[in-house]
Order: structure tokens, then C-alpha cells, then sequence
């Protein structure tokens, strides 16, 4: 084993003494990454795909080197590249992909002595940058040092991922190392037991500028208040785990989530990946060795296996049996470990390979009653992924996080045997898909508390987040608001009257039924995009959305909208969000004394069929709201369904006399038309602007 080297603090020091712990940092990490691939028992391996829903273990050699001068060259720290196709070849497709979707796409793979050059050539780069770059404490986000100590953590991640891709190759392909040994303990495992847990407030997040590196997924701030529960004394081992394989568990459908069954079958497996069945006995796979089962360590699962045992044994015992969530895990950390990693002398678990390459007994190391609060496995958690309240995006890195805040990875706790860095700080935040494999098991716990799963979506397609941003973004070239401008125009024009009861109709992502909703009590809102409509749904039910906007081609920028910021928190819980058709609405739409209709005549596939039939929905002496610009486009509507904007017997008939033409039946105008402009971005650079007229209408009585 090689020494062990903790991530640096940043904001304190002597400049010079510091640059020398970051080159020894720098240097120790490249040195054990080449250690990893050094048992591999030929170059031929380096081309193999353990895991057939990545890369071979090519890409990953060279993927961390590149990731050094990609994010150099993106932080203008540097302005020439070294390789330019292998640092395009080997930039992205890191990620696993679902389970079900096989990437077959065929690359022309550079030689290992390629990428061994590639290497020694970054070395030298960041080894000289070190010795030369401005380095003032603390070291902030944009300062050249934390794009150094990203790279080096970057690597460190990848040490432990292709640790485990290499677990997974055939045994023949890997030759043991006196610098991988592993644990020569492999007894009988400890009887499991639940512990009681105080409940308390659990704090989290961390705050710029740091005490050491930090991925953006760290910083901000959540606060917790838990009940107390119960947690199991140590990790579910290889023998407690053997119970719920010989009890069926891998055949019975009702313990496993949808997800997790379909998973499952498409795999095929029946017992945990690194088992291997000899007639009626298993043996184990470590990394580069296959052993006697070792009872007393960790099973090693992803997280569908892990539920799947927790709902047996929920079914076993009659006890409300479950994953932890993330901050009950910080709640064990903060009540059984003292020293957070900067300050350990010795590291106090199977973390930061200070002890061996693989894992250990799980009463091995003990934190008062507890066992493996850090270290050994990875801990699956209940919790998907999410950023705190004030997360933002490191620009230098602006695809890190936010991939993952899709409620379909699910955070792993505590470090294993091969975490170092960043990695093995309190703080850290991984995730991944739950049917990804990782050096990573479990512990369970009893409660009744639920879990909330609630989780702020980002949205990405650039139509609903020029949506979003038209709605809640900034305001353009002294445009105001539409949405809320025109919600005030209502209420002034409309002063004397009183409403209790309102429809916004193609409402899009919300904002003009939550401005309505200040002054109203009741406010049903729909619009014919169900896209449209789940993006106001999650903002009513969260108090916020993220979503990312253009700037240029493929650059973007991530923006936060806050109901509690503009004011319509308060009476958000009035609104009701639907999808629905304006020309064919369900019966149940009615008894309205207001119905706002923004920018949607234009839209609709019968504009006549809605003009017609509206009153129906309204009370009398109510009021009926239009904006439109009148662009007719046929993409929406066919040219013989336009009520305006074309010419009849040469004279001209426009939308406004196609207004007066369908509703002087049931409404008189209350008002002459009011202009609202408004203007979308589009780009950075490029935006629309647009002037809508409103027309207001009472309904006879």
C-alpha cells in the first residue's frame, strides 16, 4: 500500500508549503492510478469492457488525463492542447448508461503507450503549473488552484470506479499486487441487531469559501428535524446477506420495485455479483483475487438488491424495515464519529486505503455501537440526489451534478476501502443509477418516518426553459413581466369587481395563475402540454425550480426560480394545475367570474369552437381575458380556422373584428384593447420581442 495522502486544506497556510502538499498530492494520485492499471496482466486488457454498459478500460486510463486539460483549457489556464483527438475521444461517456440501453458504438482506440505518453505529458503540465500559478488563501472557486485540485479529485473518483470495472473482468486478466493487499480476516459474521438512534436536527451543507475542494453538490444548506429510529449495529454481511439468496430472494417478485424486477430478469442473477457459486459452496472476488467466502465482510449489491432484502426482511420480522436516508446517516456520523477526515491521525475505518484493497469484517471497526459508520462499503441511502437550498452550478464543471438530479440516482454514504479525498470528507455527495455497482452495500434501519423522495427536477429542453425563463426569469430591455403585467392590467381595469372564482387557460408553465391567485381564492389552470403543466406542478409543490437556459450552441446557464422570492408562495396552494383542451373542455370547468386565456387564440386548433362556447364556463356578468399577437400560423391552425389575419370580398377582416364577430352574441367589450409587450429570450444574444393585445369582456347579464 502506498502512503495515504488526505485532501488538502485550502484556506490557511504558507503558500509555498502549500504548493509543495498539492504537487505531493497531485503526484501520489497519478502514481496510484497507474498502479490500478498495472494489474491488468497485459495491454490487451486495457481494450476489454467489464461492464458492458461502458467504456473498455482504455477510455478510463486516458479519460482522467484529459479531464485535466479539458478543464484547463475551458478555465483559460492554459490556451494550447496536447492531444486534441485523444482529449475529444476520451472527454465524455463516463457515465453508465440505463441498464437496458447497450452502447455498440465503435471507437478507434488510441495504444496504451499512447496514452502512457499522453499521461507523462499532463504530468509534466500540471507539475509545472503548480510550481507557477497564483495560489492566495482561500481558494476560491475560480481561482486557477481549485481547477487543479478538481482534476486531482476527478482522478480519485475514477481510482475507485475502474477498481471496481477491473473487479469485474475475467480473473485471468488481472495479476495480484503487494501494492492491492487484501484482508487476511474472513471469520463468521457478527448477529446483526437494531440500535436505537436519538432523533435530532441534522444540519447540512457547506459554505464557500471551504475549508477543502468540494464538488457543487456540497455547498448550500438543508436542515432536517429526524424522530428517532432504529439502525442496524453493523453493514448486512455476506452471511445475513445468504439468508435472503436461500430464502428465494432473488425469485420473488413482491420484494423487488418494478424497476428492480425488471433489472433483475434482464441480468438474469440470482445471487450478488462478486458470489460465485461452486456446487453447493460460494467463493468471493475481490479485486484481483477470488477467496473463500468471507462471511464476516460486507455484501457487495446495488441499491435494487439492497431494497429488495429490506422488504423481506420487513416481511420476516413485522417491522417497518428500510434503507437510511441521507440524513440519518449524518445523524450516526455526527453521534459516533468525533474527527472528520483533514483531521485524522489514522484513518478511523476502512477508508483511505490505510489498511487494505478490499474489505474487512464489519465489527472490525466500531464507532461506539456501531460498525462501518465510514469505510469499507459505500452505504446505499433511500435519498435520490438533489442540490441544497442555494446550489449552484461550478462553471467549470457544469455537467457534474445536475445529470444526476433526475430521481433516478441514489446517494451512497460513508466511503469503502479504496475512498481517498474528497471522497472520504462527511461532506461528499455521490450518486448513482440504482442498478450500478460500486464497492458499495448497506445497512438498515427501523422507522416509521417517511422518506421524501421529493426531488427539483432541472429542466433541460431549451422550448420549456424559454418557457420557464419568459415566466420567472429576468426581465428584458425594460420589458416587464407578461404574466404579471397582464394579471395587473386585469385587476386595475377590473377594480371594482370581485372574483372568487377563476380559469387560466393555456396557463404554459404557470406564472400569470399564480399572480391571479394572490387576489383570488379559487384558480383551476390548464394548459394542453402535459410538459407545460408538470413544470408548474413541481414549482407549486416545491417552492422552486432549476432549469438551464442557452447562451451560446452547447454553453448554458443554470437559473433558480423561487416562489417565496416573487412573492406567491403564500397563496400558491390556490392554483390547481390540469391538462387540458380549450376546445373540448370537461364539463366540470365552470361557474367562473374571470377566465384569462393568454396568448392562446392563435394556438388552438378551433379558435371559433372556444369563442362560441365559453360563456357556458362563466357566471354572469363575468369577465373574459384574450392576449394575442395574432400570429396565425398554420403549424397550429388550419388557414380555414383562422378568425382573423385574411381578407374577405378584398376587404380586411382581423382578428379583433373576428373577436367581435364570435362573442357580441354573449359579451359586450369592456374596455377598448390594451397592448402588453413581451419579450422571450432565446439565446444570450437573441431574443423576440413581441407586442400581445388584451381585450377584456363582460358577460351579459
Amino acid at each position: 500500500m502506498r502512503q495515504a495522502y488526505k485532501t488538502p486544506v485550502i484556506n490557511q497556510g504558507d503558500a509555498e508549503l502549500k504548493r509543495q502538499e498539492i504537487r505531493d498530492y497531485f503526484h501520489a494520485t497519478f502514481d496510484q492510478y497507474e498502479s490500478l492499471f498495472s494489474v491488468l496482466k497485459d495491454d490487451s486488457v486495457f481494450y476489454e469492457r467489464p461492464e458492458s454498459l461502458r467504456h473498455p478500460l482504455i477510455f478510463y486510463f486516458g479519460h482522467t488525463a484529459t479531464f485535466f486539460t479539458n478543464k484547463l483549457m475551458v478555465s483559460k489556464i492554459i490556451n494550447q492542447r496536447i492531444d486534441p483527438d485523444m482529449e475529444s475521444m476520451m472527454a465524455i461517456g463516463v457515465d453508465e448508461m440505463s441498464w437496458d440501453d447497450l452502447d455498440e458504438k465503435n471507437y478507434d482506440w488510441p495504444t496504451v503507450d499512447a496514452v502512457r505518453q499522453y499521461r507523462q505529458h499532463v504530468r509534466k503540465t500540471v507539475d509545472q503549473l503548480i510550481d507557477t500559478l497564483p495560489l492566495n488563501f482561500p481558494v476560491q472557486w475560480s481561482d486557477p488552484f481549485w481547477i487543479i485540485l478538481m482534476g486531482i479529485e476527478h482522478e480519485k473518483i475514477h481510482l475507485e470506479t475502474s477498481s471496481v470495472l477491473i473487479r469485474q473482468l475475467p480473473i485471468e486478466h488481472v495479476r495480484t499486487s503487494h501494492d492491492w493487499p487484501i484482508c487476511n480476516e474472513i471469520g463468521h459474521a457478527p448477529s446483526n441487531k437494531l440500535v436505537e438512534v436519538p432523533g435530532g436536527e441534522v444540519q447540512q451543507g457547506r459554505n464557500l469559501p471551504s475549508t477543502t475542494y468540494g464538488w457543487d453538490n456540497e455547498y448550500g444548506s438543508q436542515t432536517t428535524q429526524l424522530e428517532s429510529f432504529k439502525a442496524s449495529s453493523f453493514l448486512v454481511s455476506n452471511q445475513e446477506f445468504l439468508a435472503f439468496v436461500s430464502d428465494q430472494g432473488y425469485a420473488t417478485e413482491s420484494y423487488w420495485s418494478e424497476e428492480g424486477w425488471q433489472w433483475k430478469n434482464f441480468r438474469q442473477v440470482n445471487q450478488p455479483i462478486f458470489w460465485i457459486k461452486e456446487n453447493n459452496n460460494y467463493r468471493y472476488r475481490t479485486m484481483l483475487e477470488e477467496i473463500d467466502m468471507p462471511w464476516s465482510w460486507p455484501v457487495d449489491v446495488n441499491f435494487h438488491e439492497a431494497k429488495a432484502f429490506c422488504n423481506w426482511l420487513t416481511e420476516k420480522t413485522g417491522k417497518q424495515i428500510r434503507l437510511p436516508s441521507e440524513p440519518e446517516w449524518y445523524r450516526l456520523y455526527e453521534l459516533n464519529v468525533e474527527e472528520d477526515h483533514t483531521n485524522w491521525i489514522k484513518a478511523p475505518g476502512n477508508i483511505n486505503l490505510e489498511y487494505w484493497a478490499s474489505s474487512s469484517p464489519v465489527n472490525k471497526f466500531m464507532h461506539g455501537d456501531f460498525g462501518d459508520v465510514i469505510g469499507n462499503v459505500w452505504q446505499w441511502t433511500e435519498s435520490a440526489i438533489d442540490g441544497f437550498e442555494g446550489f449552484s452550478v461550478h462553471p467549470a464543471y457544469d455537467d457534474f451534478s445536475i445529470p444526476t438530479f433526475d430521481g433516478r440516482h441514489n446517494l451512497i454514504k460513508g466511503g469503502s476501502w479504496i475512498s481517498t479525498g474528497n471522497e472520504a470528507h462527511r461532506d461528499s455527495r455521490y450518486a448513482f443509477r440504482r442498478h450500478f455497482y460500486q464497492h458499495a452495500g448497506f445497512r438498515y434501519v427501523e422507522s416509521h418516518e417517511e422518506i421524501d423522495q421529493s426531488f427539483n427536477s432541472y429542466e433541460t429542453d431549451e422550448f420549456i426553459s424559454q418557457y420557464l425563463e419568459f415566466h420567472y426569469g429576468d426581465e428584458y430591455f425594460d420589458v416587464p413581466n407578461f404574466p404579471k403585467a397582464c394579471a395587473e392590467k386585469i385587476f386595475e381595469i377590473t377594480a371594482e369587481q370581485k372574483f372568487e372564482r377563476a380559469l387560466d387557460i393555456g396557463c404554459a408553465v404557470g406564472r400569470s395563475s399564480f399572480e391571479l391567485a394572490k387576489q383570488i381564492p379559487h384558480v383551476d389552470a390548464l394548459d394542453f402540454s402535459a410538459r407545460f403543466i408538470r413544470n408548474a406542478l413541481s414549482l407549486r409543490e416545491h417552492g422552486q425550480l432549476r432549469y438551464m437556459i442557452t447562451d451560446e450552441g452547447e454553453l448554458s446557464t443554470l437559473k433558480q426560480v423561487s416562489l417565496s422570492d416573487l412573492k406567491l408562495a403564500e397563496t400558491a396552494d390556490r392554483v390547481n394545475f390540469s391538462q387540458g383542451d380549450a376546445c373540448n373542455l370537461k364539463p366540470h370547468y365552470q361557474d367562473y367570474d374571470l377566465i384569462f386565456a393568454g396568448n392562446l387564440i392563435d394556438r388552438l386548433y378551433e379558435p371559433a369552437k372556444f369563442l362560441k362556447s365559453i360563456h357556458q364556463r362563466m357566471r354572469k356578468g363575468g369577465i373574459l381575458v384574450l392576449t394575442s399577437p395574432y400570429t396565425w400560423l398554420e403549424e397550429y391552425t388550419e388557414k380555414q380556422q383562422w378568425i382573423g389575419g385574411y381578407k374577405i370580398n378584398g376587404e380586411n377582416m382581423t382578428t379583433l373584428d373576428g373577436l367581435h364577430h364570435y362573442l357580441s352574441e354573449h359579451f359586450e367589450p369592456l374596455e377598448a384593447p390594451v397592448d402588453v409587450p413581451f419579450v422571450i429570450r432565446e439565446t444570450a444574444r437573441k431574443h423576440q420581442h413581441t407586442i400581445a393585445q388584451m381585450t377584456l369582456w363582460k358577460k351579459k347579464t
